[in-house]
């Protein structure tokens, strides 16, 4: 399989008044098209900053990162916009629908956005990918009138819409509860299965082993790579506590940042 993601050698330094404070120190890998990752670390670890350059939702201050081919780092503001619609599906923890307006209403709304897309091709492919998360019967209910699982697959559906080259999941079930996220987690094992690449931001290692691999980040380096190993028995996948985890060495780049003049 082709690379859907390559970073090399990816920083970002953020100014406090004189002070450069790194986030990210250089981290180098890359992520296969139809792949399910994880990305684990805790707080202040250089994860939210990673999901944010990955998402094209800022800029790195240095190195290289290609999506799907695309030199993300070369971009302007305006193209950026456009890579963000049209290959990247965002999932995030709130949920963000519009309380007014149905599931099959929120879920259209990028293609609003994207233009070009007839109402009734909207209308159809609205209901097309709630099918696909399982939620055909709920087109019409607002979001009060569903619950956090399914208001979660309703924002999933939304990702979707634009077929997107890669679903990026930031900490989607921090608000769900335990039967709601397990749902949530088959869900996103299911959309892996027909193909389409996820990442997934996660600080929780049972969130996590749900990915294929483990991408665990520390101090803004990339600290381990993990693949899990899941041998089906009798065609069915082995539950995820039995899944064992292959540690892969990685390569940690510890040079200091250079200090920008002010």
């Amino acid at each position: 399989m082709d690379a859907m993601i390559q970073v090399r050698d990816l920083r970002k330094t953020y100014q406090m008044g004189e002070i450069d404070v790194p986030a990210l120190r250089g981290v180098s890998f890359q992520i296969r098209r139809g792949e399910f990752v994880a990305i684990m670390g805790p707080s202040g670890s250089g994860k939210s900053t990673l999901m944010n350059l990955l998402g094209c939702l800022d800029t790195p201050s240095g190195g290289q990162y290609l999506l799907d081919g695309l030199p993300v780092e070369q971009l302007d503001r305006n193209l950026l916009a456009a890579v963000r619609n049209r290959k990247i599906g965002f999932v995030f923890q709130q949920f963000n629908l519009l309380p007014r307006q149905s599931a099959l209403e929120n879920v259209a709304l990028p293609l609003v956005y994207l233009g070009g897309v007839s109402a009734e091709e909207r209308r159809l492919r609205a209901q097309a990918v709630l099918e696909q998360v399982g939620l055909g019967e709920r087109t019409h209910h607002r979001p009060k009138e569903l619950s956090g699982g399914q208001q979660q697959r309703v924002a999933i559906a939304r990702a979707l819409i634009t077929q997107p080259a890669l679903l990026l999941a930031d900490e989607p079930t921090g608000n769900l509860d335990s039967t709601s996220s397990a749902e949530i987690l088959t869900l996103f094992e299911q959309l892996n299965g027909q193909g389409i690449t996820v990442v997934l931001v996660t600080h929780d290692p049972d969130v996590a082993a749900h990915a294929a691999r483990v991408l665990t980040v520390r101090d803004g380096l990339i600290a381990g790579d993990a693949s899990a190993q899941r041998q089906p028995v009798n065609g069915v996948v082995p539950a995820v506590d039995t899944v064992r985890l292959r540690q892969r060495p990685s390569v940690v780049r510890r040079s200091a940042p250079k200090r920008r003049s002010i």
